[in-house]
């Protein structure tokens, strides 16, 4: 295995998100499913993954906002459960994504004699995001320089690299498994990062995965080297 560094620096880039309001509120589960069809797909991607964005420690109860919603406004735990089991990280596009939790809607209600609603809860209010590029100057070349880069990179760094070469720039692999893979050569490694699902946690989570995966690699080179000699 060649630990040598890659012609090809990766250059880490963070973000920040512009929220915008769409002016559309759910009071039920019915208003929800048909809102959800007609609002625009950067609603769909903020309220299935800007929130790891904007709470880059916390890990909470529901992974996405209609859950969270469903469970802690309208009280429907059932619901909830069903939409919090949905991966965003299997579907290929956001429209895919989309169909998948209106199909969970209409199927739980299609059973209920009467549409649940917040009640005395909160209207669920749709937004949307844009995301935005913001260059951090920071490049590296060898593994050894990108665990250090990881350990100290903004956590927004981490999603836009993760979060945002799956879906919204509907990237095969993320930016980091695809930069080993091509650049450093290393696969297995690639494999590993690539198979990380940051839908199950928080950024820091997330990097802390990456920082032992970088870790256990760069041990096995150093004693791979030493038994050479």
């Amino acid at each position: 295995m060649s630990m040598t560094g890659s012609q090809q620096a990766f250059r880490f880039i963070a973000c920040s998100e512009i929220r915008e309001i769409l002016g559309k509120q759910a009071e039920d589960e019915r208003a929800l499913a048909d809102l959800l069809e007609e609002v625009p797909l950067d609603s769909v991607y903020f309220h299935t993954h800007s929130y790891f964005l904007r709470y880059r420690f916390i890990e909470r109860t529901y992974p996405n906002d209609f859950a969270e919603w469903v469970g802690e406004q309208v009280r429907d735990h059932i619901l909830a459960e069903r939409l919090s089991v949905v991966d965003p990280f299997d579907f290929k596009s956001l429209e895919a994504l989309r169909e998948e939790l209106i199909s969970i809607l209409d199927d739980h209600l299609s059973g209920l004699v009467s549409v649940p609603r917040a009640g005395y809860g909160s209207p669920f209010h749709f937004n949307r995001s844009r995301i935005l590029e913001v260059p951090t100057g920071l490049e590296t070349r060898t593994l050894r320089e990108f665990r250090d880069a990881i350990s100290e990179v903004d956590a927004s760094s981490i999603y836009f690299h993760v979060f945002e070469a799956h879906l919204r720039l509907q990237r095969e692999e993320n930016d980091f498994s695809a930069w080993i893979r091509s650049g450093l050569n290393l696969p297995s490694l690639a494999d590993r990062i690539k198979a990380l699902n940051p839908y199950l946690g928080s950024l820091e989570r997330l990097r802390s995965s990456l920082l032992t995966m970088c870790d256990e690699e760069l041990a096995r080179s150093g004693a791979s080297h030493t038994a050479r000699y």
